[in-house]
């Protein structure tokens, strides 16, 4: 028998009710963790920024969000949903172990992965046969891979960490652990570009290492004060075993493998395409700024882990992902709509006036984004919240076939600049996966709206 379901005594008051969940307990929860995403979402815009001040900046910065970051993705996308897994599971120091233990492995075996692709011939094929991207690029790409050796374990270790901050309370402290990385990667970046002559890839890369290893390093050490205070497993509580670990996380593990293979197979398509240069150039710069609104929907799929089994969880959540969802909207459209772009992405970006208009029409065809990364948050979160993760991958990968399949259409189509035909195929997918997203979270939250309103017994 559970806590919650002993039987009073007779003598014995009822508890308080719990204070119904409020809009400003969200801002707080939320707040912390969308600042985390927005200063990570900065990393490529500034990536930018340094790179194009350095000598061919198209070919560099063309190597380095084709090929060096993609891949650097994909390996690690397995441990992405570890911070997810740690704010539902970790409840007790036995399910922090074992969680721990999972994450030790996992990052041991995707990091051999990332050493087999490159340092060894495979980046070669992966290259030239899968890819093909143009000859130019392939030996900057395989110095930045190689230097970008560090990132998976780093991020496993890091986002394990911070979702049991987050499940303690402390989502501040991962804000100030992602501007510790900020710092880091802006400090190394610039370091590399004014103390030496290497190239921009290889100041990029840098840059991105480094960060990831400073952000991991100092999760790890706030941390320890919450893993000491978490509680030894009571008889009542079921243990976290490896069965339920993996029916839980296999799911969630499939989710950002499959949504981040589409940008590798989306530069495939843009090599493909019309003007494959100027779009494998523009494209890091596009989803360096629409990622830094995107971020703050991400941030809400942890807040509603954490928050949904509130009372008034429903009410509070959607009122706040709509105030999210519109603001996010609302100021990537002043930017890309007023005077402001020009600042951006000319004068703050330094990018060619050809490279600047490509960018800035990729951007405003991407306006809807942050809106629909709010709410595939929100009922994704849902999901993770009452353990139905299954229906997670399955929106994925409706995403993945809906991208792929206008990815085809558009190289065997020829007919216009890649990049534009990527992001439209991207923003399809996206609202594809949200859709489903609804359709299987729907009567969860119809379930938990009627529970809400059920007079007490």
């Amino acid at each position: 028998m559970t806590l919650a379901s002993a039987p009073l005594s007779a003598t014995s008051p009822p508890p308080p009710p719990a204070e119904p969940l409020s809009l400003g307990e969200v801002g707080r929860v939320w707040w912390p963790l969308a600042a985390s995403w927005m200063l990570m979402g900065a990393e490529l815009p500034i990536l930018t920024a340094i790179v194009e001040r350095l000598p061919d900046p198209e070919v560099n910065l063309a190597a380095y969000g084709s090929v060096v970051f993609p891949i650097s993705l994909i390996v690690e996308a397995p441990i992405i949903m570890l911070l997810a897994a740690a704010t539902a599971l970790v409840r007790d120091r036995g399910s922090y172990d074992k969680l721990h233990r999972f994450m030790v492995v996992t990052s041991a075996v995707l990091t051999a992965i990332h050493i087999l692709i490159a340092f060894t011939p495979l980046f070669d094929v992966v290259c030239g046969t899968l890819l093909g991207v143009p000859e130019e690029l392939v030996e900057p790409a395989r110095v930045g891979l190689r230097i970008m050796t560090p990132w998976t374990a780093a991020i496993a270790y890091r986002r394990m960490q911070q979702g049991v901050l987050i499940r303690a309370g402390s989502s501040k402290v991962v804000g100030v652990g992602t501007l510790v990385r900020l710092i880091a990667v802006v400090g190394a970046m610039l370091a590399a570009a004014l103390l030496t002559d290497v190239s921009g890839i290889v100041v990029g890369s840098i840059g991105i290492a480094c960060g990831v290893t400073a952000e991991a390093i100092f999760s790890g050490v706030l941390v320890q004060p919450a893993v000491r205070e978490l509680p030894v497993r009571d008889g009542a509580t079921p243990p976290l075993d490896w069965p339920r670990l993996f029916r839980f996380y296999a799911p969630l593990a499939l989710t950002p493998l499959m949504t981040l293979v589409l940008p590798l197979v989306g530069s495939a398509a843009m090599a493909r395409m019309r003007d494959p240069m100027i779009s494998l150039a523009a494209w890091p710069a596009v989803h360096g700024l629409v990622f830094l609104f995107r971020g703050v929907g991400m941030a809400f799929n942890e807040v509603v882990v954490a928050l949904y089994d509130r009372p008034g969880s429903v009410a509070a959540l959607r009122r706040a992902g709509v105030i999210v969802a519109v603001g996010a909207v609302a100021l990537l459209a002043l930017l890309v709509a007023t005077p402001l772009a020009g600042l951006w992405f000319e004068h703050a970006m330094n990018l060619s006036p050809e490279l600047a208009a490509a960018t800035r029409i990729g951007v405003a065809l991407c306006l809807i984004m942050p809106a629909y990364q709010v709410a595939q948050s929100w009922f994704q979160g849902v999901l993770v919240a009452g353990g139905r993760t299954r229906a997670v991958p399955e929106a994925v990968a409706l995403y993945a076939l809906v991208a792929a399949t206008l990815f085809g259409i558009g190289v065997e189509w020829n007919g216009v600049t890649g990049l534009y035909f990527a992001v439209i195929a991207f923003t399809s997918g996206g609202l594809t996966q949200t859709a489903w997203l609804w359709w299987r979270s729907r009567d969860a939250i119809r379930a938990r709206v009627a529970s809400e309103l059920e007079p007490a017994r």
